[in-house]
């Protein structure tokens, strides 16, 4: 049974959750208690912030969060607290160091459109094709010498740029992917095609 109760502090309205089963949980949450709405963040924007990693403000969230923008930063890694956020549909972190993505990805089932360009990314992890909801991908500008077979799986794809990576050739069943609109694979290393 949760009871919410009101906190007023300096003309800030603040709801902290009590329960009868635990003392108290120790979170506080703005929200616009006098109308009974809650705020709800789904967009964050943190680029060009001279960032080394995800801010954990992120994770706190993980149940409302739908865009994330960590565009020209200085990001190595992304943790596994990020991919708690499944309500995500955007994800931009184009221009930093990432060298890899985590299997982890897979956990991003809503996920939409995904801009990780412009970073030193090697190969997409054989987990991408549970992100079924992809439209858009953009990796342009990664060393990446091959596509997973679970790549051929993202059958929502709609837009996919490669451009200036180290593609050697592309999955055999690529032909499956028929909403593919739009295909950019300049710059390459590709001598063949599969039959598309």
């Amino acid at each position: 049974m949760m009871k919410m109760t009101k906190v007023v502090t300096k003309d800030k309205v603040q709801c902290l959750e009590m329960t009868t089963k635990r003392k108290i949980i120790g979170r506080l949450v703005p929200c616009r208690c006098f109308r009974g709405e809650e705020e709800i963040i789904s967009v964050l924007d943190y680029s060009h912030c001279s960032l080394q990693q995800v801010p954990k403000e992120v994770f706190n969230l993980e149940r409302t969060l739908e865009e994330l923008y960590l565009d020209a930063n200085q990001i190595e890694d992304l943790p596994k607290q990020l991919f708690n956020c499944q309500a995500l549909r955007k994800l931009s972190i184009p221009d930093n160091d990432l060298s890899s993505l985590p299997t982890t990805i897979a956990s991003l089932v809503n996920l939409k459109e995904l801009d990780i360009s412009k970073n030193g990314i090697q190969d997409f992890p054989e987990t991408i094709k549970c992100c079924k909801c992809l439209t858009i991908i953009e990796a342009s500008v990664n060393p990446i010498s091959k596509l997973p077979d679970g790549f051929t799986q993202l059958l929502n794809l709609t837009q996919l740029y490669l451009n200036d990576a180290f593609l050697e050739f592309l999955p055999a069943n690529f032909g499956r992917l028929v909403k593919l609109r739009i295909l950019e694979l300049r710059e390459n290393h590709l001598k063949t095609l599969p039959n598309i």
